[in-house]
């Protein structure tokens, strides 16, 4: 073997680096199927069998893989980052539908990837009726997919891999979603990884405790708390939160909501220096804030106003718990919005792609963006009138490069064009525009439900298999931010 890898083409050793680490990375996840099969184990639940078999499946795969490129340890590249994570996440589930389609040998393999690309993406979309039925495994497992996906499992990698040798700052560059990839919380990217997650952890388990106290069950508290973090938005009942139809549960998981909303290298800073001078020096946390709270407002005004609500208070309940749900790409609903006057399921819709922050777990361009989309377009305004004016653009006190805005601007030309695409595609296939459209908005931005067909009262499995392929590709695009899938396609990329 060692004589094959020296003869070997440089793009093979890359190449044969990347599977090394899939193969690694595999061999984790299946690892992490030890949690739903403990606990169906001991519920005897009849879905520890399928657990048991997916797990030897995916670890048996992940070794094999590992096996056949141990030689190829090389130091990966910044290129190959783009490759691994966009490899690894379209591998993965995969391996993640396994436990799905061995417990329901009914189910089609478009409808397990769906449910577990869904779940890996944090989109929350599903093809599942029937929720509150089944065994506590399967819906703690669907939960733990977001709850993994949420912070980026190549992002848990990164902080494992360097122990067996394998570096991470690639790796961690291409999975980190968001205008300013490169600024680091720690001298080491390993141990940004580990803030992140611990961070991510402590959040997640004061979640539960709370649910816990509110009312949930535990079993609840665990999952809803896993899928509020990733802001993923799977729950374990079909009425999602309407299930619970508590104020004081719907005012814990939109404080938990809000606080995932927010870039969690901002948390990390303020909790290693004990203040809130990083939240007042974020650039995204005060317009998320303020747009999704006024968003919220408007539409309870729109909802009293037109009668949808007997009162004002009511209006404000549901109005604001279903806004920042869909604002930050949760999911969740503890009504059927769809059937509000169409403003402000549309308000709603426009939000979820874009209002959650850069570094969070939530989905779409994120606010950033936006923001500096708005800079330009200002400055574009000045320029009109003064042409011989000099309008820097900053945001706080950071000088923005002209680079990251042409890098920014074109990212956004490039994801709306991807939306038209996709929706026509759908169109094509049969769907309504307005079905389409929500589809593709919903899936690329993560969040999940849409309206008329697959609105929050409906699931996805009305869909054909084509429609579903679309959906499920629209997810993992929107996950890895568009551009980390379309360099692959690039003949430049492929040329060494």
């Amino acid at each position: 073997m060692s004589q094959v890898f020296a003869l070997a083409s440089p793009g093979a050793r890359q190449a044969g680096a990347v599977l090394r680490v899939v193969g690694l990375v595999l061999a984790i996840f299946a690892a992490t199927m030890l949690v739903p099969l403990a606990v169906a184990l001991a519920g005897r639940e009849p879905s520890a069998p399928a657990f048991a078999e997916a797990m030897l499946a995916t670890a048996a795969s992940g070794l094999a893989t590992w096996f056949a490129a141990r030689n190829y340890n090389v130091e990966l590249q910044s290129r190959d980052g783009f490759l691994l994570v966009t490899l690894t996440w379209g591998v993965l589930p995969v391996f993640a539908a396994l436990p799905l389609l061995l417990f329901m040998p009914g189910m089609s393999f478009t409808d397990g990837f769906f449910e577990a690309a869904s779940g890996l993406t944090t989109t929350g979309a599903t093809v599942f009726s029937g929720l509150d039925q089944l065994p506590v495994s399967i819906n703690l497992w669907r939960a733990q997919l977001q709850w993994m996906g949420g912070m980026g499992l190549i992002v848990l990698a990164v902080a494992i891999l360097p122990l067996l040798g394998v570096g991470g700052r690639q790796i961690f560059s291409a999975e980190t979603p968001g205008a300013f990839k490169e600024s680091r919380l720690t001298p080491r990217i390993e141990d940004t990884a580990r803030g992140l997650w611990l961070i991510y952890v402590g959040v997640t388990i004061a979640c539960a405790l709370c649910y816990w106290a509110g009312g949930m069950t535990v079993s609840d508290a665990v999952i809803h708390s896993f899928t509020t973090l990733s802001l993923g938005g799977y729950s374990s009942h079909d009425a999602s939160f309407g299930h619970f139809d508590s104020p004081l549960l719907e005012g814990i998981s939109m404080a938990f909501m809000l606080i995932a909303g927010i870039n969690f290298s901002t948390h990390f800073l303020a909790w290693r220096s004990k203040g809130m001078n990083p939240y007042r020096a974020d650039a995204e946390a005060g317009w998320f804030l303020a747009v999704t709270l006024a968003s919220a407002a408007l539409i309870a005004v729109v909802l009293a106003l037109l009668h949808t609500y007997p009162s004002f208070g009511v209006a404000l309940r549901y109005s604001l718990f279903n806004v920042i749900s869909i604002a930050t790409t949760t999911g969740y609903a503890n009504v059927d919005y769809a059937l509000w006057p169409i403003f402000a399921p549309g308000l709603m819709l426009l939000l979820c792609l874009f209002a959650s922050s850069a570094g969070s777990t939530g989905g779409g361009v994120k606010m950033i963006r936006i923001r500096l989309a708005f800079l330009q377009l200002r400055r574009e305004f000045i320029r009109l009138c003064h042409p011989s004016a000099v309008v820097p653009i900053k945001v706080g006190e950071q000088l923005v490069p002209a680079a990251m805005m042409v890098s920014v601007l074109t990212f956004l030309a490039a994801y709306s064009a991807i939306i038209v695409l996709l929706t026509m595609v759908l169109v094509a296939s049969g769907l309504s525009l307005t079905t389409a459209a929500s589809a593709v908005i919903a899936c690329i931005s993560n969040t999940g439900p849409g309206l008329n067909e697959i609105g929050p009262a409906t699931t996805y499995a009305v869909l054909n298999d084509f429609q579903t392929w679309v959906c499920s590709i629209s997810m993992l695009i929107g996950r890895l931010e568009v551009f980390t899938v379309l360099i692959l396609f690039s003949r430049g990329y492929w040329r060494r």
